[in-house]
């Protein structure tokens, strides 16, 4: 039903030279600070992130100051954070040790150390959050890393108060989605009215509301969701195809556009009810 699917206003050339000239300034400086860091934190064994290389500069950077923060504030969501960073690094390190180094022999070989290390970090990481009783945490290692046990020690949570987040509901319908369409239905909406609205507002909601009526065979219900959809700027089929799809009357259009209107505004103020939406 969805398909993923600017005009450009030129500088002056003399602001062009600023910005460029700024810009690189800026990254010297952040590779400045961030090499002052690791000498003055040796414990963050920044050796080991080839910090030499040109390569990857930006995810390093961020995975190393990340690591600075959590030795500051240790946590599981921290945790979570430098698994995701190192992930990052990781995708930019397989596809620099493909490159051919011209000048230097051994850069490919410390990229490829680098490379096994971010591995070994990752596998150290959940290893390190599997005892955990928190619910995120167990999403993270049930989504992430497709750990059964953690999936399990969720799913035995469900109707507890631990659960009753916008996040963690739609983490629960992400389980149901292809076992229970209706239940499915039930916990993005109340993922909807967990939602404190703004830039909080998981998009991803709205697209499987759309998408799960459909499939519920309840067509005003799921043109409703694709004009909400429509008013957040996710991508949806054109108004013929939508007409095409739906075959309703044009009273029935504007009335649900109408109702489309109130319930994305809801959302989007984050006072949005399940009976907005009936």
């Amino acid at each position: 039903m969805y398909s993923i699917t600017s005009s450009k206003m030129k500088l002056p050339q003399a602001l062009l030279v600023l910005l460029s000239a700024s810009m690189l300034a800026g990254c010297f400086e952040a590779r400045k600070n961030t090499d002052q860091l690791c000498e003055q934190e040796p414990s963050l064994n920044c050796a080991v992130l080839n910090t030499s290389d040109g390569q990857c500069r930006i995810p390093r950077t961020n995975l190393i100051w990340h690591r600075y923060e959590m030795m500051k504030a240790p946590s599981e969501a921290n945790t979570i954070e430098d698994y995701y960073l190192l992930k990052e690094y990781r995708k930019c390190l397989e596809l620099a040790s493909q490159i051919q180094p011209i000048e230097q022999a051994d850069l490919k070989a410390r990229r490829f150390e680098a490379l096994m290390y971010s591995i070994n970090e990752q596998e150290r990481v959940t290893k390190s959050l599997s005892s955990s009783t928190s619910p995120d945490t167990l999403y993270f290692l049930w989504s992430e890393t497709g750990d059964h046990t953690a999936r399990r020690r969720f799913l035995e949570m469900e109707g507890s108060p631990q659960l009753d987040t916008a996040e963690l509901q739609y983490a629960l319908a992400t389980y149901y989605i292809s076992r229970d369409k209706n239940k499915t239905y039930q916990l993005l909406n109340r993922s909807l009215e967990l939602s404190s609205g703004g830039k909080t507002v998981n998009k991803d909601v709205i697209k499987a509301l759309a998408s799960v009526t459909q499939s519920l065979d309840q067509p005003q219900q799921s043109f409703l969701w694709a004009m909400v959809a429509k008013q957040f700027d996710i991508p949806i089929a054109s108004d013929n195809e939508l007409r095409l799809m739906f075959n309703l009357d044009d009273s029935e259009y504007d009335r649900l556009r109408s109702q489309a209107n109130t319930v994305a505004k809801a959302i989007k103020n984050g006072s949005y009810s399940p009976n907005l939406s009936r």
